[in-house]
């Protein structure tokens, strides 16, 4: 069979329209992030055992034990899609010396907790979920946020 350059420029075109439309078809949509003003957190005590859940609102510090929790954004996706939550937190030591010291800062992922979750010699923390609303009070602008977490 010979190609003509007309005859090969036509079926590339009808093969890369093809391609495309399978790709179209084939490629899942993307799920939209939804933004949520509240990340729950697991945290546990590794002296006593205690284990406790505690909702912390974007830009806001909550404090567990010796160390101070401050999530800046929390995504999920929607019911009906796959799970995928996450957010980028920031996480303290208040030290024995009243110094504060920056022990983690990235992304926690809810799906895989022990990925980026903080292990510190007495308290783990990690993310469980990102919601849209709490039972916590929401902080009133301008005033400091009540250490709702705090464990004695």
């Amino acid at each position: 069979m010979i190609f003509s350059p007309k005859r090969s420029g036509a079926g590339l075109a009808a093969l890369l329209g093809a391609g495309v439309t399978l790709f179209a078809i084939v490629q899942p949509a993307l799920a939209e992030r939804i933004a949520n003003p509240v990340a729950e957190f697991t945290g546990v005590d590794k002296i006593t055992g205690r284990i406790i859940t505690f909702d912390v609102y974007i830009n806001e510090t909550v404090q567990f034990g010796a160390l101070q929790v401050t999530p800046r954004v929390c995504y999920s996706r929607a019911k009906e899609e796959e799970p995928k939550t996450d957010s980028f937190v920031e996480v303290d030591e208040i030290t024995l010396d009243r110094k504060i010291r920056r022990i983690f800062t990235g992304w926690m992922f809810a799906e895989s907790p022990g990925l980026n979750a903080v292990e510190h010699a007495v308290y783990d923390v990690w993310l469980k979920s990102c919601k849209q609303s709490s039972d916590v009070p929401a902080p009133e602008a301008g005033k400091p946020a009540p250490d709702a977490g705090k464990t004695n």
